[in-house]
């Protein structure tokens, strides 16, 4: 059963605050009731039956963690309120009773109100590619982890069968193409599954152009794996971080400049023949 750690270090890690606010979540098989892993295995059923509609998982599992740790008691019943009717002071204190018990059930240990990250659908697949291309995938990801991953993005592929920029997007090459490539490094296979959602996500993928019509970024990552030429990627030189910072061309002014400076590198390090080194350790 997973469990949400806050404020907790780890090994190799340092931290400036002595790790406040620090999330991560931590898989221990032994934990939880029947009756909790029974709950957990209900959400997780009930959100995959109704992702078409529902594509936010609302931090179920979080919530549910939280609100046992913090005991705050039962929350009130929403009052409902007609057009025509006047609202009373009891209906206006239980409501804010309602909304300050809720807000108390969600709150964590040091403070803050922890929240997933998991809108954007181009952050976990390059991770996954790159812990394989330097061979640390089993090394960083665990079983569970992976099967996490997987349920993630078979959760949020769209009902045509690709995938979005983010989770609330239409298929774009960009989301499907990242995450068709994951989940095969993952492991999963076009027959997979009742509903085969690998093959046809490799048939949206195919319908649409290919990696050709991935963007830019997306063309840098399909040929550091390897599965795209080069020759197709438009290159990122370095010297472009030569150009001074009050320039509206500088690179640093760009939202993922630092992404940027990634790129620049790996480009500067192929055009020396240094990659094959690289890769092979």
């Amino acid at each position: 059963m997973w469990k949400l750690k806050i404020g907790e270090g780890g090994k190799d890690l340092i931290s400036g605050n002595n790790f406040v606010g620090r999330q991560h979540w931590e898989f221990d098989p032994d934990a939880g009731t029947p009756e909790e892993r029974a709950q957990v295995e209900s959400l997780r059923q009930d959100f995959t039956k109704n992702r078409f509609s529902t594509k936010q998982s609302s931090d179920l599992l979080m919530r549910m963690q939280l609100r046992k740790e913090n005991k705050c008691g039962p929350i009130p019943e929403a009052v409902k309120v007609g057009e025509e009717e006047n609202i009373t002071v009891e209906a206006l204190i239980t409501t804010m009773r309602r909304a300050l018990t809720f807000s108390s059930s969600i709150q964590a240990h040091q403070g803050h109100w922890p929240a997933e990250f998991a809108g954007p659908l181009f952050f976990i697949q390059p991770l996954v590619m790159i812990l394989y291309i330097t061979g640390h995938l089993d090394v960083v990801l665990g079983a569970e982890h992976k099967k996490e991953i997987i349920r993630y993005l078979h959760n949020h592929q769209n009902e045509d069968g690709g995938w979005g920029f983010h989770i609330l997007g239409h298929s774009t090459m960009f989301g499907s193409a990242l995450s068709y490539i994951a989940l095969r490094i993952l492991g999963e296979k076009l027959e997979d599954h009742e509903e085969k959602p690998m093959s046809r996500a490799r048939k949206w993928i195919l319908d649409h152009g290919g990696l050709v019509a991935i963007p830019s970024w997306g063309k840098f990552w399909v040929s550091v794996l390897g599965v795209y030429e080069w020759s197709g990627s438009n290159p990122f030189p370095p010297e472009l971080w030569l150009i001074p910072k009050f320039s509206p061309f500088q690179p640093a002014w760009l939202r993922y400049g630092q992404l940027g400076a990634v790129d620049s590198h790996i480009t500067r390090l192929r055009n020396r023949h240094m990659w094959v080194r690289l890769t092979e350790g």
